[in-house]
């Protein structure tokens, strides 16, 4: 490896230019170019030692083909835009963010349930959810559905394989038991695992009348037709999409039989971007020997109402809980955005609001219940 704290003037990134917090953290140490996604193309990075990006950008042969690109960073959880196997027989070491976005999920996934709670009379008294995908996200959602006191059922074959069958249940079964289905599984077109239409007519035939699917992981993981014909038919209560198919194309159809629809952005929190962010810089920094093994940027905005008061009077725990997840982080307020202009798919993203995660909050509780204190602080609320 050469040394690049000496010949540091010598590193040449690409860098998308919507990564929030990056601007500063790289110029000491390199030269650096930001581009829109759609601009990262084969003539802008033949030239360039390390590519930083978001999904928008394939990294395959036609893009990489004879260039000098060594260091591949995604600050995404998902790295099925980067053809790796090519990267790997070209000696290019890639890199994603792991977990950098799961709490951000796990508070979107809660705004739904909350929604379903307060707006849709839904209660979560006695139902079971469905976890398809329990890696760092699929946990963080576990976690907290047993914190609502929500039954749930798990399925991984990946995990399972590794770790053994206990705690793990087929696919199938799932399906059929379970009030909820959310999904949080990385894009798999081949091999083992294929997930690639994991949801079809058969599968979504499984599952139980009157149920909700949850697709927060790849659009091209449910197969859209199949789900429009099963809301069609009313065998679904509903559905909460923030992936689809041809992204960032949307089938309208689909739009306007879901019950929330958003752009790709339940991961979008202010406190994911920035770990993914800080995760990429760091690997990149160690792949090329750089001074940014502790680097972190400076600090994310504050929420415009961080302190939560909660009087627990003549109030269930639940309707206590999705009140204070919802000031947090309300999805109907993306999914108005979102229906007003579909077509926007990716100015949406790339202007996405600030959100803060829980840790952000403070609740003062009222007349409340010792349960609600240990849920809140569980969830990682600052409780007083």
């Amino acid at each position: 490896m050469k040394n690049y704290r000496v010949l540091r003037d010598m590193i040449k990134i690409i860098a998308d230019n919507k990564i929030p917090f990056l601007k500063g953290a790289l110029e000491p140490y390199a030269s650096i170019r930001y581009l829109e996604g759609s601009e990262i193309d084969h003539s802008a990075v033949e030239n360039c030692d390390a590519l930083l990006i978001r999904t928008r950008t394939i990294c395959d042969a036609s893009l990489l083909r004879d260039s000098q690109v060594e260091f591949i960073g995604t600050t995404t959880i998902g790295f099925d835009h980067i053809d790796t196997e090519y990267c790997d027989s070209r000696s290019i070491c890639w890199a994603n963010a792991p977990g950098c976005n799961a709490g951000s999920v796990q508070q979107y996934i809660a705004s739904a349930l909350a929604n379903l709670v307060l707006k849709h009379h839904y209660s979560l008294s006695g139902k079971t959810l469905g976890i398809v995908g329990v890696g760092h996200v699929g946990k963080k959602v576990e976690e907290m559905a047993r914190l609502l006191g929500v039954k749930v059922l798990l399925n991984d074959p990946p995990r399972a394989r590794k770790e053994g069958l206990a705690g793990f249940v087929p696919i199938h079964r799932l399906l059929v038991e379970s009030d909820i289905v959310t999904l949080h599984v990385p894009l798999n077109r081949s091999g083992e695992d294929i997930t690639l239409h994991l949801i079809n007519q058969a599968t979504l035939g499984l599952m139980r009348p009157g149920s909700w699917l949850f697709n927060t992981s790849r659009g091209e993981v449910v197969d859209g037709d199949s789900l429009k014909s099963s809301l069609a038919a009313g065998r679904l209560a509903g559905a909460v999409i923030d992936v689809w198919e041809n992204e960032p194309s949307v089938d309208l159809e689909l739009l306007e039989q879901v019950t929330l629809a958003t752009p790709h952005i339940a991961g979008y929190s202010t406190d994911g971007k920035r770990n993914g962010t800080v995760q990429v810089v760091r690997k990149l920094g160690n792949h090329f020997n750089l001074l940014v093994a502790s680097w972190e940027p400076p600090g994310i905005p504050e929420p415009s109402d961080p302190v939560i008061t909660l009087d627990g009077r003549d109030v269930s725990l639940e309707t206590l809980v999705s009140r204070a997840i919802l000031h947090t982080y309300d999805v109907t307020d993306d999914d108005s955005r979102f229906r007003s202009d579909p077509g926007e798919f990716e100015k949406q993203r790339g202007n996405y609001p600030a959100r803060r995660e829980f840790p952000a909050y403070k609740i003062k509780l009222l007349n409340c219940p010792a349960a609600a204190r240990e849920i809140f602080a569980a969830l990682g609320f600052s409780v007083c």
